[in-house]
């Protein structure tokens, strides 16, 4: 069964951003989605939790001594939080967290000092789509993080991850997809929302955060996706995780 990072009242606020008729604007990370973003997460996203455990182990199965973990588009480090315990004290890893949102970096240092993170972790603000420089980085994690970089902007940001890993380091993307042909896609998405419901929001919530998206995520074809990584020059690539409209990747340097 699928368990949430933290359902404790502290950890997160109960997501109701849309929950009353609002005027119309664009999806942001600021202090109002802070708030609620570990609820929005475990109720927005299928099998979170287990997301969450798959990328922990593929990014401890690549791990190695005096390098670099980085999840860009950090948010509040659930995963940072997830890896921790799995990652042996005398492994010597650096955690780098990168994201745009200075509130979602403050919560993020407050939970991982209330966790007592034991490992050497630094959180940067930086905006990934006017490029990051990365280096010695055994693990690039983008979880839920490359569908909100601008297009023009994904190959380069990629460019950059790649030049910054180690041989045989690994990159693990999980992204919201389309589906190969539009009939595929409009079950995908009708089933999505269905899940969504099952969690708890209401018609007029999924359909003001839609709204809110439509400029701000743009979802690619998994098989675009696929093609931009070889592209940029990774050849050993998988998909470990697959649910309608949401896909994980793995890749190899």
């Amino acid at each position: 069964m699928n368990k949430p990072i933290d359902e404790s009242p502290s950890a997160s606020e109960r997501d109701r951003i849309f929950a009353e008729q609002r005027a119309a604007v664009d999806f942001h990370f600021g202090k109002e989605t802070t708030a609620v973003f570990d609820d929005m997460l475990n109720r927005s996203v299928p099998f979170y939790g287990e997301i969450q455990r798959m990328t922990s182990e593929l990014a401890l199965d690549f791990a190695s001594n005096g390098a670099c973990v980085y999840d860009l588009g950090c948010s509040t480090c659930n995963t940072f939080l997830q890896l921790g315990p799995l990652f042996p004290e005398n492994l010597r890893v650096r955690f780098i967290g990168i994201d745009s949102s200075e509130q979602m970096l403050e919560k993020a240092r407050g939970k991982l000092r209330q966790a007592g993170f034991k490992h050497d972790f630094e959180l940067q603000n930086g905006d990934l789509n006017q490029g990051i420089h990365i280096s010695n980085a055994c693990v690039v994690i983008l979880t839920l993080t490359l569908q909100f970089i601008r297009p023009m902007q994904r190959e380069p940001l990629l460019q950059s991850i790649y030049r910054g890993m180690n041989e045989r380091g690994v990159l693990i993307i999980v992204d919201k997809v389309l589906g190969e042909n539009s009939a595929f896609n409009r079950l995908f998405i009708t089933h999505y929302y269905d899940f969504k419901k099952r969690n708890g929001y209401s018609e007029l919530e999924i359909a003001q955060k839609r709204e809110a998206l439509e400029n701000v995520l743009i979802p690619y074809h998994h098989t675009e996706n696929l093609a931009l990584l070889r592209k940029v020059g990774f050849q050993e690539i998988d998909t470990f995780f697959k649910w309608y409209n949401f896909c994980g990747i793995v890749a190899i340097k």
